[in-house]
């Protein structure tokens, strides 16, 4: 079941660069920076309200979010729900004929699972489900 809102993920170039905008200027609570190495990616995250803000900077040329900002610019990348169970919304999808990326989770940052749905089946927003440890 989706219980509410993880995160909504912003894919730029440079953390240092839009750092001080969401941490000065609109002085959202900074929570700090963390590499996932099997995404190829470094975070910052920020917290407003329930829900967390995720700055999204390639660590390699050939990450998925590096492909992202070559073909979209930066951006909106996309937004995550937190699921109590990620394998069971994962069938529940599937089972409606949802198109996913992930049919099997995989790891995310601080130790959750995540799985993505295909942006396809989601009105062209990539979508992902999250797992909190």
């Amino acid at each position: 079941m989706i219980e509410q809102i993880n995160h909504i993920a912003i894919a730029v170039r440079s953390l240092e660069e839009h750092i001080p905008f969401y941490r000065d200027v609109l002085k959202l609570e900074y929570r700090g920076t963390e590499v996932v190495e099997d995404q190829k990616v470094r975070l910052a995250v920020f917290r407003v309200g329930e829900v967390n803000i995720e700055l999204l900077e390639p660590t390699a040329a050939d990450s998925p979010v590096a492909a992202f900002i070559e073909k979209r610019g930066e951006g909106m990348h996309h937004i995550s729900y937190q699921v109590d169970d990620i394998e069971e919304q994962i069938a529940e999808l599937k089972g409606k004929q949802i198109r996913m990326i992930d049919e099997t989770p995989r790891s995310g940052a601080h130790g959750s699972r995540i799985a993505f749905l295909h942006s396809r089946s989601s009105a062209k927003v990539l979508t992902e489900l999250t797992q909190l440890k």
